[in-house]
């Protein structure tokens, strides 16, 4: 049980879609093997009306504990696992780089046989060894926000495709600059695996005819720490006096991003979006300084780890394409290829939208 009082996101996003309620158990049996000759669990039987286990232990480990987006999705994973009848546990490191942190949390997880662990992943390799422990020991591993290796994990619950997030950030950038000049991306640790899927994207989408004006001439990291993150985007302007934008995929780095412009001579000349919270960014909306940026509500995302991780451990799902669960009043949801648990469309907030939200 987390010592700080739970804080609950009041509100909610827009609506993620309804998957048609089905009652039929998925999941034939196969005893094909992984590449170190052990039975592959995700192909054994699973029913989504198998009974909910009751008084697990279920560790949640953030890629960096006390900010502000993973404590509200930490928080809503607390409030699912909770209501299911089952303990939270909340672990992790204060810096937003140190995978070796993340490493001997989830190896001291399985030193205390807890039932599950949802973790946010910092590397998609370097965590592989010591998850891969955990799931032989019987641990039901769940990644969320930012995925490992497939084979690393049961089932990862993904805020949207990485394809749509990436797609939208460049998009609203380009309505910002006019679809011309030189853009730049200030991103997390060079090795997180949503941070990197999302730039790839990116890259592709840029060769779409309607970007053929724009440029990307850098990708910076900041890691996810308030003070690198300020230089970086500092060092971007300094570099690139002629920059025109800047996308940042990730809450940190935005946040940083934006206090720098809000202070320089760039500020309304060079655009800024990407994933941010409301309550960061609501002082840049209302300057000027940001015009737009996108995100999903991460106290819902952090409820849906917490429920993807309590049917794993009762057996609703083992993590097969096409199984179904429930997630208590967000409705069922159905497994992807590699196990991917897709949570919905994010919303973009601007100077219209933004005090509707408190997160």
């Amino acid at each position: 049980m987390r010592t700080s009082p739970s804080r609950r996101a009041s509100v909610l996003l827009a609506a993620v879609s309804s998957l048609s309620l089905l009652t039929a158990a998925c999941g034939d049996t196969d005893d094909s093997a992984d590449d170190d000759g052990t039975t592959n669990a995700k192909n054994a039987e699973a029913s989504p009306n198998a009974p909910t286990k009751t008084g697990l232990t279920v560790s949640f480990l953030p890629k960096q504990v006390n900010t502000p987006y993973f404590t509200v999705a930490d928080d809503g994973g607390e409030r699912a696992v909770e209501e299911l009848g089952s303990t939270f546990k909340e672990v992790g490191t204060e810096q937003g780089s140190d995978t070796a942190g993340q490493v001997s949390r989830i190896n001291a997880l399985t030193e205390e046989k807890v039932d599950a662990i949802a973790v946010s992943a910092l590397d998609p390799d370097a965590l592989c060894d010591a998850l891969k422990r955990a799931m032989a020991e019987g641990v039901k591993v769940v990644t969320y926000d930012s995925d490992t290796n497939p084979g690393c994990r049961y089932a990862f619950v993904s805020p949207a495709s990485s394809e749509d997030i990436a797609v939208r950030q460049l998009a609203l950038l380009g309505e910002q600059i006019g679809y011309k000049g030189d853009i730049a991306i200030l991103s997390a640790a060079r090795t997180a695996t949503n941070q990197n899927a999302w730039i790839k994207s990116i890259k592709r989408e840029l060769e779409d005819a309607r970007y053929q004006d724009m440029r990307l001439v850098d990708v910076a990291y900041g890691d996810d720490e308030a003070k690198k993150s300020y230089r970086e985007a500092e060092g971007l302007l300094e570099e690139h006096p002629d920059l025109k934008g800047i996308i940042s995929p990730t809450t940190n780095g935005i946040k940083a991003a934006a206090k720098y412009l809000s202070q320089s001579q760039s500020k309304g000349d060079v655009k800024l979006t990407g994933l941010g919270a409301p309550n960061d960014m609501r002082p840049y909306i209302e300057d000027g300084t940001v015009d737009a940026f996108v995100l999903w509500d991460p106290a819902k995302l952090g409820e849906l780890a917490g429920h993807a991780a309590v049917a794993l451990a009762s057996g609703q799902i083992t993590g097969r394409e096409g199984q179904m669960f429930l997630a208590g009043d967000m409705g069922w949801f159905k497994l992807g290829g590699d196990g991917v648990i897709t949570l919905g469309d994010p919303t973009v907030f601007d100077a219209g939208n933004i005090d509707d939200y408190d997160f």
